[in-house]
């Protein structure tokens, strides 16, 4: 995906100054912009709506909200968007989360390093004092060489001292003049380049400035190199402006370093996980389920809607199948929907925004680290595959953040192999939850032990090493509810958009393909396999046309089907294992290519099957 494309600002708005916010996600950028434009702008956190650039005037300025970013480069769109517009600044407004300082300052320095005229405006001044946490302004004023303005936007605290600031913005401290063997290239490739954020990009290894300097010669990779001294710079500056009550901010702290010693670190994740399977598997897929499913849609839904289809156009007929037969889309199609997985979906995206919230996905980035070296990927790799239990979809858009192109081919190729979206593990953990703990355990063990030797596998046949683990870790807090529950929303709402054409589609084609003869066609075809092979009843090759669509339709096939435990074990297995989604599948060939996301669907194919027959054999 590298290009030399730029955003041209110029015809995005007319002005002789450009005002540009950045900051990490979630930092009140919004708020700010509101304020100095005057205009009121909805910016939700879920993939597809951060992309969108908000521009307005202050008077003869123009100002532009770009998206939140931990770092300026080409890891992702996001970063991509961001950085033209930052690079074509001429005052940058730098929105810093107090309470986040060792986190959020990486982002500053880069700023900085960009040679821009910057003025940190340091929001959310209140948690700051709520925690106790002392900032010496001054001191970190002299430290950056830029303003920094407090602030407290969502109670307009500071709004006007920042406004009547900006004019104050200048360039900083950058890195450079603290490391002088990396001063020396940096004025080298500057020099060549006559553009100090280009020099700066071009050292980073960012690919879309490195097209535009393609006739340049010997361009050292540094990345690596800038990045952990920004890291150490980061570190220095907050060792000497934070201080902390001790006795406030000491329980926090203990609590958060026992999640980073494996002794303590290994069995707070497992009380976690029982925890995640408890309301998951048991309160949501259980008895939210048993309401919304059983009761809400089979009970009083569906004998509506056929009843208004059999009085207006029958139900024998085609029309009439297609609404409101056995996988109609207003009655199957609906029901899967809204009242099988969308409780599932919205209890799953709950749970995750009160991790990502208190801090703790950081955490178990370090704790994974070693293990996930062995196949491949460091720690950072931990985050696309905790994603994935939400969308396999989205996640395989975040492995841009892993440091290799060998990295992204092995994290894809597990996403799509052995990680359940939450609409399907959802519907695993509602039928796994009655079997008796030994086939839980058999199917925990098989997906557990595909994944590893698939990652291993990866690992010795792909040229090249895993990267190191660089990240920040924030402190530990108690999530803000209203938050927690606004994201909720907005990706459940986000997943309805995506999964509901999608069933729609697919549950009108299994009816076409029941109504033409050909799913019993192919369920006979199918025999040799899932009946002699998986030892399944005919009937579940339905679920695996289904689950070509969507793993997580096919999943919900199951509940329609008369299994044995033995019998929904091996479903589940094969299921969990096998093909990626429609939507994935379109996903792994824009950020791979066709050839490897035709490979990883025929592997995830030919796993799933062998795996399947393979635990019928030796288990059953």
């Amino acid at each position: 995906m590298t290009d030399c494309s730029r955003i041209d600002l110029d015809k995005e708005l007319q002005a002789d100054k450009k005002i540009v916010l950045a900051g990490n996600p979630n930092v009140g950028k919004s708020i700010f912009f509101n304020y100095l434009t005057g205009i009121y702008v909805s910016v939700s956190n879920y993939p597809g709506t951060t992309l969108d650039i908000s521009s307005g005037t202050m008077g003869d300025a123009a100002v532009f909200d770009t998206p939140g970013v931990y770092g300026v480069g080409s890891i992702n769109d996001e970063e991509r968007v961001a950085r033209d517009f930052i690079m074509s600044a001429d005052i940058i407004i730098n929105v810093v989360d107090a309470s986040h300082l060792e986190r959020d300052l990486f982002l500053t320095q880069q700023l900085i390093d960009l040679d821009k005229k910057i003025i940190v405006a340091l929001n959310m001044m209140d948690e700051v004092e709520k925690n106790n946490i002392s900032i010496d302004l001054i001191a970190l004023e002299k430290e950056l060489g830029v303003p920094v303005i407090p602030t407290t936007a969502a109670k307009n605290r500071g709004l006007d001292h920042l406004k009547n600031s900006i004019e104050k913005a200048v360039t900083g401290n950058d890195i450079f003049t603290f490391n002088s063997e990396l001063e020396k290239e940096f004025e080298k490739i500057k020099s060549e380049s006559k553009n100090a954020a280009d020099a700066l990009m071009l050292l980073e290894e960012d690919e879309n400035i490195r097209c535009k300097y393609k006739d340049l010669n010997e361009i050292p990779d540094l990345r690596e190199e800038i990045y952990t001294a920004r890291r150490q710079r980061v570190d220095q500056i907050t060792d000497n402006v934070l201080s902390y009550d001790e006795n406030s901010s000491q329980f926090a702290r203990k609590i958060g370093s026992y999640m980073l010693k494996p002794v303590t670190a290994i069995p707070m994740l497992l009380v976690l996980l029982y925890i995640i399977y408890q309301f998951i598997g048991v309160f949501v897929a259980q008895t939210v389920v048993e309401f919304t499913e059983g009761y809400l849609f089979a009970g009083l839904y569906e004998p509506m809607i056929r009843e208004i289809i059999a009085n207006s156009i029958g139900l024998e007929n085609f029309f009439g199948e297609i609404l409101a037969g056995e996988y109609g889309i207003l009655t199957m199609a609906v029901t899967y929907i809204f009242g099988l997985l969308l409780p599932l979906v919205a209890g799953f995206y709950f749970l995750l925004s009160i991790l990502e919230d208190s801090g703790y996905l950081p955490r178990i980035a370090v704790l994974m680290d070693r293990l996930l070296q062995k196949i491949g990927l460091n720690g950072r790799a931990i985050i696309p595959m905790l994603l994935g239990f939400g969308c396999v979809t989205m996640a395989t858009i975040t492995t841009r953040l892993l440091g290799t192109k060998r990295e992204r081919i092995i994290a894809i190729f597990l996403l799509g192999l052995a990680i359940p979206c939450s609409a399907q593990l959802g519907v695993i953990a509602g039928l796994i939850s009655q079997l008796e703990v030994f086939y839980i355990l058999v199917y925990v063990f098989t997906i557990f032990a595909v994944y590893v030797l698939a990652g291993t596998f990866l690992n010795k046949v792909l040229p090249g090493e895993s990267s190191d683990l660089l990240i920040d870790l924030p402190p530990i807090r108690l999530p803000d509810i209203k938050n927690v529950f606004n994201k909720t929303y907005q990706q459940t709402v986000a997943f309805v958009k995506e999964a509901g054409p999608i069933f729609v589609i697919g549950a009108a084609l299994i009816t076409v393909m029941q109504k033409t003869g050909l799913l019993a066609l192919i369920t006979k075809a199918a025999e040799p396999v899932t009946v002699n092979w998986l030892g399944l009843p005919a009937e579940t090759a339905t679920a695996f046309v289904m689950g070509i669509i969507r793993r997580d339709f096919g999943a919900a096939g199951l509940t329609a089907i008369s299994l044995t435990s033995a019998e929904v074990t091996i479903s589940l297995i094969t299921l969990t294992l096998f093909v990626p989604c429609i939507a994935a599948m379109m996903i792994m060939v824009k950020e791979r290519n066709f050839k490897e996301a035709v490979y990883i669907w025929f592997g995830s194919w030919i796993t799933a099957f062998i795996t399947g027959g393979i635990v019928n054999l030796l288990i059953f």
